[in-house]
């Protein structure tokens, strides 16, 4: 008895892309497998078949042979060894979060063919970098993963507040498992990018603003970046030193469990002029003798002798 067409059996036009035969066969694979039709004497053997069709049209070499001289590209070996269509990851890849198994496998418990045993793919790793902004507000990233011929485009979604360094957790996305068993996880590394103004401790945010001198001792009010509200008119009070953090209260970075927000802190840095004339001297010289107090008094203490 002949064997039936692998194409028909995931349900895909012989030209269809590798995106599509991986969705088809993801999908039937949450339908058709035995541990969800228990009550389904030909849900064993349905599931073998469409576990063979994906391993052969599901790895570009076997497919390609398979679509040239059919079934007997086998030459009476077995056409499986070896050869995980998405064991090499040289990229990563866009995802949506949503796990397609669901765990109804139950960790592989019923074998696909001949009763052996189902097993879980292995997880796979990718690492991707996004702006600052991204990582803060949250958005999307795309990424590519390539294996082989094979080159699938997708979109990972940033939660807002992630740092440098975590990790998000793709269910469903990794190496396909063995035996019809359920596909491993997609284990993305997030890197955030430096922004040339903000910088973040924790959920706060920092910003270097500069004042001139006038400004600091005169007080005055000054435009200050924010993060997704352009620029914000801030107060700076009378006597204002360098180094002094003005807040903007609820500006900062969104807690991912609270949605509560960090603050925003302008960090003063007051600057001088470089191109004084005469005049501005002998003006600076009579601020001096009105206050010639040292700010650096009693600061250091005595040198221990």
């Amino acid at each position: 008895m002949s064997k039936r067409d692998y194409y028909e059996t995931l349900g895909v036009p012989k030209g269809a892309s590798a995106d599509e035969i991986r969705k088809a066969y993801k999908k039937l694979a949450r339908t058709e497998h035995p541990d969800a039709r228990p009550n389904d004497p030909g849900a064993q053997k349905r599931f073998a078949e469409i576990s063979e069709a994906w391993e052969v049209l599901g790895n570009a070499e076997k497919r390609a042979r398979y679509d040239q001289v059919g079934h007997g590209f086998q030459g009476g070996g077995n056409p499986f060894q070896g050869g995980n269509p998405f064991s090499d990851f040289t990229g990563g890849r866009s995802v949506d979060l949503e796990d397609l198994f669901g765990g109804m496998f139950g960790g592989g418990k019923r074998g696909a063919r001949g009763g052996g045993r189902a097993r879980r793919g292995e997880d796979a790793r990718a690492e991707i970098t996004v702006g600052f902004e991204v990582a803060a507000e949250g958005g999307e990233h795309g990424l590519t993963l390539q294996s082989g011929s094979q080159v699938e485009h997708i979109t990972v979604k940033i939660p807002a507040g992630i740092e440098d360094g975590q990790t998000i957790r793709l269910a469903g996305e990794g190496n396909p498992g063995t035996g019809g068993g359920p596909a491993g996880d997609l284990l993305v590394t997030v890197h955030v990018a430096a922004h040339p103004w903000f910088r973040r401790e924790g959920l706060n945010v920092l910003v270097d603003v500069p004042v001139t001198c006038m400004e600091a001792v005169l007080g005055g009010k000054i435009d200050v970046p924010t993060l997704s509200e352009g620029e914000f008119l801030l107060s700076i009070p009378a006597g204002t030193s360098s180094g002094r953090r003005l807040r903007l209260k609820g500006r900062g970075i969104r807690n991912t469990r609270t949605g509560e927000r960090g603050d925003l802190f302008a960090v003063v840095k007051i600057t001088v002029p470089s191109d004084v004339t005469e005049e501005s001297r002998a003006l600076f010289r009579q601020l001096a003798e009105l206050h010639p107090e040292n700010p650096r008094t009693g600061i250091w203490g005595q040198h221990a002798k």
